[in-house]
């Protein structure tokens, strides 16, 4: 018999699942967009079996139906989807970054035969749009699965090991508890970079040093304050009961650094620095997480005519795949830095053992 799957909205999340999915056995992928242009490249792609502009045409007879559009627009497809003729024992997940608010709506829409399980793979990349799709984007992931008390265990059976072919490990969550742990390692975080950008932004209004210093270190603690606008607006919303009490205990975590200071009191501000680098060297390194690794290598180089493309030609003829380069002007008091960036842990690893072998001096 063959499994029937719909993905709505076949970008990077969406694509690389369907990716995951098309071509194994008993399994069709049906793609869906608005937008006849996605539709086009999704096919010209093959990240799809087929592809439809009809939202009746994909969800009719879908045994399983991926919401991968914005956090923003996932109450509006579930009421829509809800409202068709969809086949007995379907069962709808989602790929959204936050969970007790969908879980809320479709308990308010649901129906006796139609399953909702809340999903957030914690896998991502620097690329977007369906170009980016790849089997490889949630192997060694987290992938959440937030059930309902009322789910029944066959159906969550039936979507863990249908999410298999992901290789992503599935870890079972309460969708509140989801938020709270997600808040706290990932919007937190999102919002701090934010704020202190803007701080120092403004700071650099009157004194443009701040933009020239704030290479390096600076740039790489702060990247994810580059993420999409609307994307992190729709999250937080969606999110915002949660973050505000974290902000609250993050407001008192910054009081007790300005009382150590205050008090010039460096045992306290020591044991602070021992606390947080016990547990930071605790956290997994080999596991993707809420917020994308970055793989990295960073080269002393001279200043010398067409080193530059001598090194992406020696990475390039051992099929080494690099994502961005760039020469970081100051990074701690040492000139010529280049950065290396990689998708693949691997890539990286290989990188830096023949750059090694050629004499340069390479390190994370």
């Amino acid at each position: 018999m063959t499994i029937k799957v719909a993905v709505f909205g076949v970008g990077l999340i969406g694509g690389s699942l369907a990716l995951c999915l098309k071509g194994k056995p008993g399994i069709t992928v049906i793609g869906h967009s608005h937008r006849p242009g996605s539709l086009n490249r999704m096919i010209e792609r093959g990240v799809v079996d087929a592809a439809t502009l009809s939202m009746e045409e994909a969800a009719a007879d879908a045994d399983f139906i991926f919401l991968c559009v914005p956090v923003g627009n996932l109450e509006e497809y579930l009421e829509k989807l809800y409202s068709l003729p969809l086949k007995p024992g379907c069962i709808i997940t989602d790929v959204g970054s936050t969970k007790a608010s969908v879980a809320e709506c479709a308990r308010r829409l649901s129906k006796p035969d139609i399953h909702f399980i809340g999903g957030h793979p914690m896998a991502g990349s620097e690329r977007s749009g369906v170009d980016a799709a790849s089997t490889l984007l949630f192997e060694n992931a987290y992938y959440v699965l937030t059930p309902s008390p009322d789910v029944p265990e066959e159906a969550y059976s039936r979507l863990e090991q249908l999410l298999v072919y992901t290789r992503a490990q599935i870890v079972r969550v309460d969708p509140v508890m989801h938020d709270q742990i997600v808040g706290a390692i990932s919007h937190l975080p999102h919002i701090i970079a934010v704020a202190l950008v803007n701080q120092v932004c403004d700071y650099n209004g009157t004194n443009g040093l701040y933009r020239t210093l704030a290479a390096g270190g600076f740039r790489d603690i702060t990247r994810i304050a580059s993420s999409d606008p609307l994307i992190w607006r729709d999250i937080l919303l969606s999110n915002r009961d949660v973050l505000l009490s974290l902000l609250r205990d993050w407001n008192d975590e910054i009081g007790s650094f300005i009382g150590l200071l205050e008090g010039q009191d460096g045992e306290g501000i020591r044991q602070a620095f021992e606390k947080a680098n016990l547990f930071r060297g605790e956290l997994p390194e080999r596991r993707k997480g809420a917020i994308t690794s970055l793989f990295d290598l960073y080269i002393d180089v001279p200043d010398t005519p067409g080193i530059i493309g001598q090194i992406a030609t020696e990475l390039g003829v051992r099929h080494i795949n690099l994502s961005n380069m760039q020469i970081i002007e100051s990074r701690e008091d040492v000139p010529g830095v280049m950065r290396l960036s990689f998708r693949q842990e691997a890539d990286m690893e290989r990188a830096k053992e023949h750059l090694d072998s050629l004499g340069y001096s390479v390190y994370v």
